[in-house]
């Protein structure tokens, strides 16, 4: 199936090939139709399956027959997990959207930076990307209305509910009008996804698109059986030693995060941390000298990264395991995109062995721990 045949426009389709998007992915060519259409949605497929454009593509479709709004009552609502996020897919909106003969005004707004200039730029706004904090700082301060809203997306629904988000966004539901398309996009189907939707959802179109081994495949996993204290050395040396250009790696705290980044610059390999305490500025920066290979690595806690989307990005390193094996595959899957190999690095102390042989289970591939005690790392 090609794009042409989901019921876009030439005006998407041109851009769609400038692009190099060669043919839909599987929950694109689902979902696009379906949300053509005007139905609910919910769609769960794996992190880097295509679900963002899978719904802006439609929604900027459907937003060239819509009469414009009146100032500061958004037509289209997603909400987000993170800012990285938040700006991310208004950044999606935006490139879609420069080729339509209708303009479409669609911004990101999220907490970290002031308010002020936000509130400016919501003028003339129709697609508001946002976290959920700022948004309702935005709507007490009556800079933006949500009774007019047409389509709400919930992006990442898994993420949001499982970070606490559950109250804000009932505050957020409230002052939406009932009759509205409901979208909603998750990883996984959990228990609470599933109540959520009863409540949320009416009749909706149910995608569901099984991660395949295929995509696993692309991954080169490797795991490194190694003393806690001997995971920073052990660190520097895989870097230089493989000479790795281009290395996200995880960690569970951001005082662990904002540790190895200074080991790492004060050992001649530039490095920048990114977690909840840094600045949205300092973020931004770092994401995006990360993505132009301006920096070697990017040292991310697991909600920081939410949102770090690179096409061909070589290597992952799990510093720390996460808790949960369905945040190793999300790490992992942060390599290995666009059908390009990718490398996926774990270091794994003693005390960490038997949760990985949980993860693995649940992955359902076995990987041979490699032991690091003659590994020679004195000035590393």
């Amino acid at each position: 199936m090609s794009f042409s045949s989901l019921g876009l426009s030439s005006s998407l389709l041109k851009i769609i090939a400038e692009q190099n998007y060669n043919k839909p992915y599987p929950i694109q060519n689902e979902a696009i139709p379906a949300i053509l259409q005007r139905k609910d949605v919910l769609g769960i497929a794996q992190t880097g399956s295509g679900k963002t454009a899978s719904f802006v593509l439609p929604i900027l479709e459907l937003a060239q027959n819509k009469t414009l709004s009146r100032n500061r009552h958004i037509k289209t609502l997603v909400l987000v997990p993170t800012r990285e996020l938040a700006i991310q897919t208004a950044d999606v909106f935006q490139l879609f959207a420069s080729s339509l003969p209708k303009k479409v005004k669609a911004m990101a707004v999220y907490g970290g930076v002031s308010i002020n200039p936000q509130m400016m730029k919501l003028q003339g706004t129709e697609i508001l990307v946002a976290t959920t904090g700022r948004l309702l700082d935005l709507v007490a301060s009556n800079a933006v209305n949500l009774s007019e809203v047409e389509t709400l997306v919930l992006d990442e629904a898994d993420k949001m509910l499982n970070l606490g988000f559950k109250d804000e966004m009932t505050q957020i539901f409230n002052l939406l009008p009932k009759n509205r398309q409901n979208i909603l996009f998750s990883a996984t189907l959990g228990s609470d996804i599933s109540s959520f939707r009863d409540v949320l959802l009416h009749n909706p179109v149910l995608i569901e698109i099984k991660a395949e081994s295929s995509d696993i495949e692309l991954i080169t996993q490797t795991a490194y059986h190694v003393e806690a204290e001997r995971k920073g050395p052990l660190l520097r040396y895989l870097i230089k030693h493989l000479n790795m250009t281009q290395v996200l790696v995880f960690v569970s705290s951001k005082h662990t995060a904002d540790h190895i980044t200074d080991k790492l610059n004060i050992n001649g390999i530039e490095s920048a941390a990114m977690h909840s305490l840094k600045s949205q500025g300092a973020r931004n920066e770092a994401l995006q000298k990360f993505k132009k290979g301006k920096l070697r690595v990017l040292v991310a806690t697991d909600i920081a990264s939410r949102g770090i989307d690179i096409q061909f990005l070589p290597y992952v390193i799990n510093y720390e395991l996460p808790r949960s094996p369905k945040d190793y595959i999300h790490r992992i899957g942060r390599t290995g995109r666009a059908d390009s190999p990718g490398d996926a690095i774990s270091l794994i102390s003693p005390d960490e062995v038997h949760h990985f042989v949980v993860i693995q289970k649940k992955m359902g591939k076995r990987i041979t721990l490699i032991q690091t005690n003659k590994l020679e790392l004195k000035g590393y």
